[in-house]
């Protein structure tokens, strides 16, 4: 008898779940308008790629965002329309200049953040269009039309260059897969024994016959392509 298949054994066992505990909390935004916060704290993070800033506001509440560089410990972050060009404050992207680098950028007015937010990333203001959206070029280089109400926050992100050092080892490739809940070693279904995973067995190292499986596949089977809306090369359009 083989052992059960990976997607088995992470549905089940909380040996691939994250550790929630360990992390500090959610990037996100502070919803205040024309106020100044003051950064008491940088926070480590193991499940974010940046160091993350706690920001305190007059009114006692605090808010975990990601660190733009040149910010430190004591630094004033301005949350409003009327706020100055400098690293970390935080404005509608209608209020920022052409060709200012932005991070932790909204997708929706009001959602706390959602783009350009690992480390050392960036998104750049293009230009300020007549309909009330602003055009931006993203980390990817493909330019989007945003709403003007979209809030962003001024600067790079920090931890540029965090990717450059490699992983010098197998054992710090597997605690940076474990702290995000992710298997490693990462082996191909292919390359295992029939009795081990439905891909398993052959003279070769393919799945000998369809990948495509149904919804309602028992766990067992249920491996490859689910439940698919198409597969293969696509043709392109017929005329």
């Amino acid at each position: 008898m083989g052992k059960r298949t990976r997607s088995q054994r992470k549905g089940s066992s909380p040996r691939y779940r994250v550790a929630s505990h360990r992390f500090p909390g959610k990037n996100a935004m502070p919803r205040a308008k024309d106020v100044v916060g003051e950064v008491t704290e940088l926070v480590h993070s193991p499940v974010h790629t940046a160091p993350l800033a706690r920001v305190k506001l007059p009114d006692g509440q605090t808010n975990l965002v990601v660190a733009t560089e040149g910010i430190a410990i004591g630094s004033n972050v301005a949350i409003g329309d009327n706020v100055a060009l400098r690293p970390g404050n935080i404005t509608k992207i209608s209020n920022i200049p052409e060709g200012t680098a932005i991070n932790n950028l909204e997708l929706r007015p009001g959602d706390g953040g959602k783009i350009a937010r690992t480390a050392g990333n960036s998104a750049v203001v293009e230009a300020h269009l007549d309909n009330g959206r602003v055009r931006v070029r993203l980390p990817s280089g493909v330019s989007k039309d945003m709403a003007s109400t979209c809030r962003a926050t001024i600067g790079v992100l920090a931890g540029h260059g965090r990717s450059e050092m490699p992983l010098r080892t197998a054992g710090a490739a597997y605690y940076k897969a474990k702290a995000r809940g992710k298997l490693y070693p990462h082996v191909s279904g292919v390359a295992m024994n029939p009795v081990d995973h439905p891909h398993g067995g052959g003279n070769h190292q393919a799945v000998h016959g369809p990948n495509s499986v149904a919804r309602g596949t028992p766990p067992g089977a249920k491996v490859g392509h689910i439940a698919p809306s198409r597969t293969g090369r696509g043709r392109g359009k017929k005329i």
